[in-house]
């Protein structure tokens, strides 16, 4: 879980390997900042509420990482106060060290712990999830990169809350099928894997170990193996891209069938990480979403805020999710201190 360690520094974990906080090593360089500061539009609510205290409290109790704390995700107070959040599986330490992430880094070395498919299945039932989002650290450490971890996850669940609707967003597995196809024969409703950025940001946004060609090919292989199942998968804008490189990135996403896209601004979560080029405004946001539309995906979830996870069991109501782009950005372009 979150704690006070320095970011950038190296640490032993309670397992007994060595992991680097936020995932990057401090560089002592000081954070570059976008003229201006940040929108005021990127002001996200308190995590505070009721409901908010309740899933801390069960995540705790189930020993359980959510990659809303871990990734720093600033809709934490919005999504748990509505009775959801991201459970990241197999640890809070992950193999892969990419520059937009900031979640620990380290080698796990095999460690696993073997309760927690039953534990969260247990915690699903007990918040009483219409809609659950599994996802995880990287694990390149384990011979099947933990796929067969996240099937016995999805299984469990089903058996105890079989009215549940369950979204993987897995790693890439290192673009081995069978390991894909594990998962995806699971009994999942929904299967994602993030393709990050376009293809030209790809290097140094994602690890070396990833890749735009190896996403696409995961992508497309879950939905040709399991038709039925739907396929999702994110973009962050704000990192340098260009109009034309983000069309191009949705057309090589629909000649794939995937189903499903999120989009939404990158923030640089540490002084160590990727530096923001750009704030994407509102009204871009909402332009996107209809260029991804036009294009035949089911949904485009899409806005400043929005995280690959973002009111996931909302994705195919037809109405972002429910963003109000038009009301942030009567915010106006005024700017506040990040």
């Amino acid at each position: 879980m979150t704690d006070q360690r320095r970011s950038g520094s190296k640490y032993v974990t309670p397992q007994g390997f060595a992991a680097i906080r936020d995932g990057i090593k401090a560089s002592g360089a000081a954070p570059v900042r976008v003229p201006g500061g940040k929108p005021r539009w990127l002001k996200a609510p308190l995590a505070v509420g009721e409901g908010f205290d309740m899933v801390r409290r069960t995540v705790r109790e189930h020993r359980l990482a959510t990659v809303c704390e871990e990734a720093k995700c600033p809709n934490i107070g919005e999504c748990w106060n509505a009775g959801t959040a991201t459970i990241m599986l197999m640890g809070e330490v992950c193999t892969r060290a990419c520059r937009f992430c900031s979640v620990d880094t380290g080698n796990p070395r095999g460690w696993l712990d073997a309760e927690e498919p039953q534990n969260t299945a247990r915690t699903v039932q007990l918040m009483k999830l219409r809609y659950v989002v599994l996802t995880s650290v990287d694990r390149d450490d384990l011979p099947d990169g933990g796929a067969a971890h996240f099937a016995a996850t999805v299984r469990a669940i089903k058996s105890l809350t079989p009215q549940t609707a369950v979204e993987a967003l897995t790693p890439d597995f290192c673009g081995v099928r069978r390991d894909v196809e594990t998962v995806v024969d699971s009994g999942l409703d929904v299967f994602a894997q993030n393709v990050e950025t376009v293809r030209r940001l790809t290097h140094p946004v994602r690890d070396p170990r990833a890749s735009y060609e190896q996403t696409l090919e995961v992508l497309a292989h879950a939905k040709r193996h399991r038709p039925d199942v739907l396929t999702k998968t994110s973009l962050m804008l704000g990192l340098g891209e260009t109009d034309d490189e983000i069309i191009a990135t949705m057309d090589d996403l629909r000649a794939i069938d995937v189903d499903l896209l999120t989009l939404g601004q990158y923030l640089q979560p540490t002084a160590n990480h990727l530096q923001v080029e750009r704030f994407v405004a509102p009204t871009e946001f909402d332009r996107y979403r209809e260029l991804a539309l036009a294009r035949g995906f089911r949904e485009c979830v899409s806005g400043p805020l929005v995280r690959s996870s973002y009111r996931a069991e909302l994705a195919l109501a037809g109405n972002n999710a429910g963003v109000d782009n038009a009301q942030l950005a009567a915010l106006g372009t005024t700017r506040s201190s990040p």
